[in-house]
């Protein structure tokens, strides 16, 4: 009984004596595993990201290793240290360490490096959500171009050339027609093409308001008609005024064109150069309704009784008689001719008093009748031209014609 008394009693002296080894050693190696990391801060300083995450994962892996060899070497009663497995990080530092990426190491740069965006459903802060900017959606049909001007260069350098676009939008599929076309492609040279024509820069603006589509002519057929106005014997400036006065002209076909001039001198029985100086004067007569400039030639003819002579002479001084409102020109001829007594000779001969607003031409007559000076023959003293009842400013009527003031005057207005 005494001896395996004391063979247990040397027993446990043994298991205390390697259980204190044991802690000792379990100590030591938490010391260094402390050091390294602390070495690791360190090298993060003074390395790269890359490196320092390449130094950081490989001594994990080493103190990893370390450990297992230790736990496992212990077991046999050996002690193996992992020291010799570590990189020292100045010489790290100093020359770089071929790495052999692991899956560890992989996944570590994916979630790093390659951090997915965030998903359209993720909520987001007050604050995240005042300072996004989201743009205005391009509508998909709207009745008025304003929606578009923020989304098309097209229509921003049309607006900045003068283009009303609020009246352009109201013509038939001109809209359409203008969200279609690319500036540089479709409109540059087109607006080249006008200004060689003679349409001043101030003028682009509202020529391509009255006619947006002559932006989508052919450029063969715009030259085609130039070429030839210019046969007929229009001259450069002739042809830029009827151009720049006529936005619809270059929209013309060169038979349209054609038949409108052989219009004027067979039906009206005007000669070459009075038909070319009247659609210069108003080339609008080339574009326009051919309906009122019929009637009103009629009404001259049938109504007001002027001989054909007459009535071409009138034109050819007055051009816009054969597009004036049929009643306006009806009550004007009635009044001179029927209530002041001017024959239709002088009428021939002052044709702008159809120019004039009927109105001033009574308020004015109806005065000199008061006074006593209502005289329109020449062949009588004291005549008054029908130039002078109608162009004159009141202060020189008042003062050259009627021999009054014009504080009289405006008392005799009192009493109309």
């Amino acid at each position: 009984m005494a001896f395996w008394a004391r063979q247990i009693s040397i027993w446990c002296s043994s298991v205390k004596i390697s259980n204190v080894a044991n802690s000792i050693q379990q100590l030591r190696k938490t010391h260094r595993t402390w050091m390294q990391l602390h070495e690791l801060s360190v090298v993060s300083l003074l390395c790269t990201d890359n490196q320092f995450l390449q130094r950081g994962l490989k001594t994990y892996q080493s103190v990893s290793l370390g450990s297992r060899l230790q736990s496992t070497n212990s077991s046999n009663g050996q002690i193996v240290s992992s020291e010799s497995d570590l990189l020292s990080p100045v010489n790290h530092c100093q020359q770089q360490t071929e790495v052999i990426p692991s899956s560890d190491t992989e996944t570590l740069y994916e979630v790093w490096e390659d951090t997915p965006p965030l998903s359209a459903l993720a909520e987001i802060s007050e604050e995240e959500a005042v300072q996004i900017v989201a743009e205005p959606p391009l509508p998909l049909g709207s009745f008025t171009l304003r929606d578009y001007v923020d989304h098309s260069e097209t229509l921003s350098k049309l607006v900045l050339l003068g283009v009303d676009l609020s009246k352009v939008e109201k013509r038939p599929h001109a809209g359409q027609l203008l969200l279609r076309l690319d500036f540089e492609k479709d409109i540059r040279k087109r607006l080249l093409f006008l200004k060689d024509v003679g349409v001043e820069d101030n003028q682009l603006g509202p020529f391509l308001t009255q006619n947006p589509y002559i932006l989508a002519v052919d450029m063969k057929a715009l030259e085609t008609r130039v070429a030839y106005l210019k046969s007929k014997k229009f001259g450069k400036e002739a042809v830029a005024r009827m151009v720049s006065r006529a936005p619809f002209l270059l929209s013309f076909s060169v038979e349209r064109l054609d038949n409108r001039l052989g219009f004027f001198q067979k039906e009206l029985g005007l000669s070459v150069q009075k038909t070319r100086d009247l659609v210069v004067r108003l080339p609008r007569l080339l574009t326009g309704s051919l309906e009122p400039i019929k009637e009103n030639w009629q009404v001259c003819q049938v109504e007001l009784g002027f001989r054909h002579n007459e009535i071409q002479h009138i034109v050819s001084k007055i051009p816009k008689i054969l597009t004036a409102n049929k009643r306006k020109l009806t009550e004007t001829f009635d009044y001179l001719h029927n209530v002041m007594g001017i024959p239709h000779h002088i009428l021939t001969n002052f044709p702008q008093v159809f120019n004039s607003k009927l109105l001033r031409v009574k308020e004015r007559h109806m005065f000199l009748t008061f006074l006593g000076r209502a005289q329109y023959d020449p062949a009588q003293p004291s005549y008054i031209s029908l130039d002078k009842l109608v162009s004159m400013p009141d202060e020189v009527f008042c003062t050259e014609v009627a021999k009054a003031s014009v504080k009289d005057f405006e008392k005799f207005l009192k009493t109309l």
